[in-house]
């Protein structure tokens, strides 16, 4: 018989940034079909979905962002931050700015957003899933600022686990490359080449409604999500 101590949790309000497109739409669609309520924080407000437009690389922004957000739905019971962008290239050719942008959105965007949120997760003993990238545990040619920030992902939220543990659930989502228009964009050479085997991102959704829908008293503090034949990992 199942009992409360093994039952899983309601999602609740779940706070997700970049759910204008990719992964963090996948973890849209999936939270809405699984009965709870997603709210977007994006550079683009989401027409069909509870939304507030704020550039995640302005640190300063997200707290009005959040309260805008919490007026709109109420407080998050869950972050996601799945807000992610890239600048490829060598060290020497690509702009400092933006450089310093892929560092500013995918990590101090992730740490600015949980730290607006964690007055309502603390109270609702809610869960953060940050989303880093096996770039976070492998460095590789032209991709400088993104492993950077990756890594500096998984170093925040390896540390931010041990502050929060028994307060607020803390898990950290590896995922490997997926079907997304995050590749869009770029020279030939750092696009998936035609075999790559590349993750459906609803896929990846479904493991992160597995970290916040885990029952009270248990917490997948990693989550490692590829596709079959991804080249990435190991």
């Amino acid at each position: 018989m199942t009992t409360t101590a093994t039952t899983a949790r309601d999602l609740g309000t779940v706070f997700v940034t970049g759910g204008a497109s990719g992964l963090g739409a996948a973890v849209v669609r999936a939270v809405h079909d699984a009965g709870g309520t997603p709210a977007v924080l994006d550079l683009h407000a989401v027409d069909d979905v509870p939304s507030v437009a704020v550039d995640l690389a302005d640190s300063s922004a997200v707290p009005g962002a959040v309260a805008d957000l919490v007026a709109q739905v109420g407080p998050p019971s869950a972050v996601v931050t799945a807000a992610g962008i890239d600048a490829c290239g060598p060290l020497a050719d690509i702009d400092a700015d933006a450089w310093e942008r892929v560092v500013r959105v995918n990590l101090f965007g992730t740490v600015a957003t949980v730290r607006a949120c964690l007055p309502y997760l603390e109270e609702s003993h809610g869960t953060v899933v940050t989303v880093a990238s096996t770039l976070a545990l492998r460095g590789v040619s032209d991709a400088t600022a993104y492993c950077a920030s990756k890594w500096g992902v998984r170093g925040f939220t390896q540390a931010l686990a041990a502050e929060l543990a028994g307060r607020v659930g803390v898990t950290l989502l590896v995922p490997g490359g997926m079907r997304t228009p995050f590749f869009d964009g770029r020279t030939e050479q750092y696009k998936p080449g035609p075999d790559a085997d590349l993750q459906d991102p609803a896929h990846t959704a479904v493991a992160v409604l597995a970290a916040l829908r885990q029952p009270r008293g248990s917490e997948i503090r990693e989550m490692l999500v590829m596709a079959p034949g991804e080249s990435s990992w190991p």
